[in-house]
């Protein structure tokens, strides 16, 4: 019998938070036709921020993939939500976006990106395989080190 989302996840000693509200004027969850829009997640847990500021001066690049799984599980969470907990009908990951808070000069974001692209393809096999965009910025909302945006198909 194959595993079951819930059970890939205990596996990896991880759990979905309740899906947080948004922090600002928009909607967490747009679906078109078999496409969803997950709007920009930031990595708060329990309602605050572990950490703040820029990668690497501020948060180290470990910290900063920490925060971008937690920000990931965020995600799953308004898409779980959305799915009213059916993963079946989950199709695929098609798309990632990943924001990083980076120095001058920083250039490594796609290691910050890969924690939550690996965590995709660990969650979901096959259907975790996604196209991505993984951009350092100037700033994020409440000084967030990592935003992580996601489109999904689902059936």
């Amino acid at each position: 019998m194959a595993e079951t989302f819930d059970q890939r996840l205990a596996a990896l000693g991880l759990a979905l938070p309740a899906a947080p509200k948004p922090v600002a004027a928009y909607v967490p969850v747009v679906q078109t036709g078999n496409l969803v829009f997950i709007s920009g997640q930031l990595p708060l847990k329990d309602g605050r921020l572990e950490q703040t500021g820029r990668v690497p001066s501020q948060v180290t690049v470990e910290q900063a993939k920490v925060s971008g799984t937690q920000a990931a599980l965020n995600l799953l969470a308004v898409l779980g939500s959305h799915l009213e907990g059916d993963w079946t009908r989950l199709k695929r990951i098609v798309r990632l976006g990943i924001f990083v808070q980076s120095d001058d000069g920083f250039h490594d974001q796609a290691i910050v990106g890969n924690s939550v692209s690996e965590l995709m393809e660990k969650l979901f096999g096959n259907r975790g395989k996604h196209a991505r965009a993984t951009v350092g910025v100037n700033a994020l909302p409440l000084d967030s080190p990592v935003e992580v945006e996601l489109v999904a198909e689902v059936g």
